[in-house]
């Protein structure tokens, strides 16, 4: 072992004891009301934590600068989240790795970039991705900058396949974005170069599912982007855009697909062999769906028709344990010097869990977006199979009671320091906007938690009870002042998404040294510096800069 890796002996804690670490998916903290499924739910086990607070029960951030997020607006995720667990330092992520690059100018000089290049010549380069200033999935200055780079990076003849957004901003505000748009693309034909808008639809009825949860959303998509065919037809997109709201009476996240052709009614953009296509939007979840259908050779989720041979590349990787899409203009952190790293050189034997929708985060991601192990012979990963092809909603309580009955069996046979689980239920099911279901998945996860902490009393171990950002603790949309959001017809409207939210760590078990305390000089902790805390109850110092640690040791 290089004398780099070791790390330096707490001065207060010892080494050790067994210690579970344990993250439950969408678990935020919130005021508590009918729409907080955490409250509405039986919790005794983390209601029991909490009553350790301030000493041993604290909040951390989960969102925004706190994990490497331009803003404060931004809401946490699960790849974030777990990457800042791990990683015990806060990386540049999502939209602001891509400000970086686009800033910088790296963007045209790395791999992606220089792959869709190859097609400028002869080909068309096709950007598709959601038109919007929100920030959630993309932003429109990102899609400027990229336009204006590509065309001066060779780019000859651009096609620009939108869709309406209204969900992450106003509705009725895709008429403005699609003005901006067409100016931009005006500019460009000026100086010779052949750009366009060349189809259309809203985001939640064209191209952006996720979670497959409906493929005939992206192959409306397929059909007016790839095919050119499209039950509207336009000479231009504001047209398309004004018309069909009115029209159709319907919002800008519901836009039906268009196409806008010329004077002889053909597509102007249809998607051919030799294009190059990118998808702008940074977020992962809805570009999962389309990434497969533009590069998956073997696809049986819908009649493609026509496949073009393209060289498609994503703004960034959307899946890391698919390696989805193959080529990105953009490269994840290089994420070094990891929490498990650093442990395992220290000897720590690590056991990791979950289900198979949450195994990554609570592996690759947390190893710094590394797949396997660092020392095979010091870690064993298991993935537990997850219900596939139901919404979780119809099975809420997923694989948390098989999660922890390993998790427990792992502790028990005392071959493991380290036991690491992620209980997907709070996030999985508050995505389907079920608040019934959310109420059972979150008394599942408690009920996962006792389990796994019981186990831990009869080691004479500790926990470190935490989360990755929030969910399933608010699943009502709210205005200003905080009051639910109502409908045209007063229904309240559910929130399916993350949300920003504080969530939860705890520390106990027989196993914690007394005197271990909450720091009161780290108020404004995030789930980077949890890394350093773990460290310390494994009875070793974090490396200098890492995030600092939360907690202290008072002599009694």
């Amino acid at each position: 072992m290089g004398s780099s890796w070791k790390l330096e002996d707490h001065p207060k804690l010892p080494k050790g004891k067994t210690i579970a670490v344990v993250v439950l998916d969408g678990w935020g903290e919130a005021n508590p009301d009918q729409y907080n499924c955490i409250h509405v739910a039986q919790t005794p086990t983390m209601d029991s934590l909490k009553k350790g607070a301030p000493e041993r029960w604290r909040l951390v951030r989960a969102h925004g600068t706190a994990v490497g997020l331009p803003t404060e607006d931004d809401m946490g995720n699960s790849e974030v989240g777990h990457n800042a667990l791990g990683a015990g330092r806060i990386y540049a992520q999502g939209a602001k790795l891509v400000d970086l690059a686009l800033a910088s100018g790296k963007i045209y000089e790395g791999e992606g970039f220089k792959y869709i290049k190859e097609c400028f010549d002869k080909g068309t380069l096709h950007l598709i991705g959601l038109l919007s200033d929100g920030g959630v999935h993309s932003r429109l200055d990102q899609l400027q900058l990229l336009l204006k780079g590509s065309s001066e990076n060779g780019a000859k003849r651009i096609r620009v396949h939108i869709l309406t957004d209204g969900r992450d901003v106003l509705d009725g505000s895709s008429v403005g974005f699609v003005e901006t748009l067409e100016k931009d693309l005006a500019n460009l034909r000026e100086k010779g170069i052949d750009a366009q808008i060349a189809s259309g639809g809203g985001r939640m009825y064209v191209t952006m599912d996720r979670y497959e949860n409906d493929w005939g959303v992206v192959k409306r998509g397929w059909d007016a982007q790839v095919l050119g065919e499209a039950p509207h037809k336009f000479r231009n997109a504001l047209e398309a855009v004004k018309t069909l709201r009115q029209e159709h009476k319907t919002n800008d996240q519901y836009l039906p697909p268009f196409v806008i052709v010329d004077e002889n009614g053909k597509a102007v953009g249809p998607i051919v062999d030799g294009d190059a296509v990118v998808t702008f939007n940074f977020r992962a979840d809805r570009m999962v769906m389309i990434a497969k259908s533009l590069e998956y050779e073997n696809f049986d989720k819908f009649d493609r028709v026509r496949v073009p041979k393209i060289q498609y590349a994503g703004m960034l990787q959307y899946d890391g344990e698919l390696k989805l899409p193959s080529h990105y203009l953009v490269s994840p952190p290089e994420i070094e010097r990891t929490s498990g790293e650093y442990l395992v050189h220290n000897g720590i034997r690590t056991f990791a869990c979950s289900e198979t929708v949450k195994f990554g985060h609570v592996t690759f991601f947390w190893n710094g977006n590394r797949s396997g192990y660092f020392n095979p012979s010091m870690e064993e990963y298991v993935e537990i199979p997850s219900d596939s092809g139901i919404t979780f909603n119809v099975q809420p309580k997923m694989k948390a009671l098989e999660i922890a009955e390993k998790a427990r069996d792992a502790i028990l046979s005392r071959k493991f320091d380290q036991i690491r689980v992620n209980l997907p239920n709070g996030d999985m099911v508050g995505h389907t906007g079920d608040i019934e279901a959310t109420v059972v998945a979150c008394k599942a996860a408690d009920e996962a938690v006792k389990i796994i902490l019981d186990a831990i009393e009869q080691v004479g171990g500790i926990y470190v009870v935490t989360a990755d950002h929030g969910n399933a603790e608010d699943m009502v949309k709210r205005n200003k002042s905080g009051k639910p959001e109502l409908d045209k017809s007063g229904n309240i409207q559910i929130l399916t998404s993350h949300t920003l939210q504080p969530v939860p760590i705890a520390i106990g078990g027989p196993g914690l040294a007394a005197g271990v305390r909450y720091r009161k000089d780290v108020p404004d902790g995030g789930l980077a510096n949890v890394a350093a805390t773990v460290m310390n109850l494994h009875g070793f110092v974090a490396p200098s800069d890492y995030e600092t640690t939360l907690i202290e040791v008072v002599d009694n």
